[in-house]
């Protein structure tokens, strides 16, 4: 009869939502299909990924959030009404409370767009929720106490860092490099290194079945097939564990520097409470191999990742829907 509060991890790579009482009832890519002729929407989700690089020249895959914030709004609307439809919590009289999170540093313009895009595809009220605040309660973390947390939450476009105490947040940085930028890494780096063109969904692969970040972490080998710069033929090649840690390096220094900028601001006494509790990665790129040493060995302290990294925000935002009265925004 009445419609139920849900919360929304809208993400780069994938949209998590969770219904209250229910849990995360969808995990999806962001992805759309459209018609470019017609501008109609063919495909969302699971069966718009499928459909990336291997579509006719009139169809094309969007994807409608970069950097974790709404480049295109329209298909952003038609995708959140096309995932609320689906997971039918509209009652007869009412319409769901939504509570979305979004990366620390987004302006108030883009904060604008994403409550827009919410209440058009069907809220009643839009709430907003910093991401690592909720990446930090969804790990596990008891954030509400005079005490230090941090987290490093590394999405599909942006990594969040944040120092929380007291159920805020008391210091933070949000770059804009995450999972989809080590996908373009390693992309480049096989055109550069062996003259092959491969797609998105092909460097994703290999990042995830071979690619680590720390040094001498994984010796494993993978064939991967393209087409050929200089033929224009399909070819095979052999790719390296040790290939893939080389041409990631400059990235992963940006979020370790990103870390250590946080650490800096943080007032002494909870910098004293992150080295007993150490720091709790969050996110898709947590699952990145050797991340969770190399940031341990950078910072000096104990990092952990989070048991569900990539539920972790989704989670979160299940438990703040209970609270919905303490979220101001």
């Amino acid at each position: 009869m009445f419609a139920k509060d849900i919360g929304i991890d809208l993400g780069t790579a994938n949209v998590l939502i969770h219904v209250k009482g229910k849990g995360i009832v969808l995990n999806e890519p962001s992805v759309v299909a459209m018609d470019r002729k017609t501008k109609r929407v063919l495909a969302v989700g699971e069966e718009a990924r499928q459909m990336v690089g291997r579509t006719p020249g009139n169809i094309v895959a969007i994807r409608p959030l970069k950097d974790g914030v709404i480049a295109d709004f329209d298909v952003t609307e038609a995708m959140l009404k096309h995932f609320i439809n689906k997971i039918d919590v509209k009652g007869f009289f009412s319409k769901p409370r939504i509570l979305i999170c979004c990366p620390t540093n987004i302006t108030s313009v883009e904060q604008k767009a994403i409550r827009e895009a919410a209440e058009k595809a069907g809220g009643k009220k839009v709430y907003l929720e910093e991401e690592p605040k909720v990446a930090a309660i969804g790990a596990g973390m008891d954030i509400f106490q005079p005490s230090g947390n941090m987290v490093v939450d590394i999405g599909g476009g942006t990594t969040d860092v944040a120092v929380l105490s007291m159920g805020d947040i008391v210091t933070s940085e949000s770059i804009r490099v995450a999972g989809d930028v080590f996908d373009n890494d390693i992309l480049q780096y096989i055109k550069r290194e062996y003259k092959l063109l491969i797609g998105e969904r092909t460097s994703e692969n290999i990042k995830i079945q071979i690619g680590t970040v720390f040094v001498g972490g994984r010796n494993e080998e993978m064939d991967i097939r393209g087409r050929d710069m200089l033929t224009g033929l399909p070819r095979t090649i052999t790719v390296h564990s040790e290939e893939i840690e080389t041409c990631l390096r400059e990235s992963i220094a940006l979020i370790i520097q990103a870390a250590k900028n946080v650490l800096e601001k943080t007032p002494p006494e909870l910098s004293a409470d992150i080295i007993d509790r150490g720091v709790i990665l969050t996110g898709g790129g947590a699952l990145m191999h050797g991340i969770d040493s190399l940031l341990a060995d950078a910072l000096k302290v104990p990092v952990l990742i989070a048991e569900h990294p990539m539920d972790c925000v989704a989670i979160g935002t299940g438990m703040l829907l209970n609270n919905i009265g303490k979220v101001s925004k």
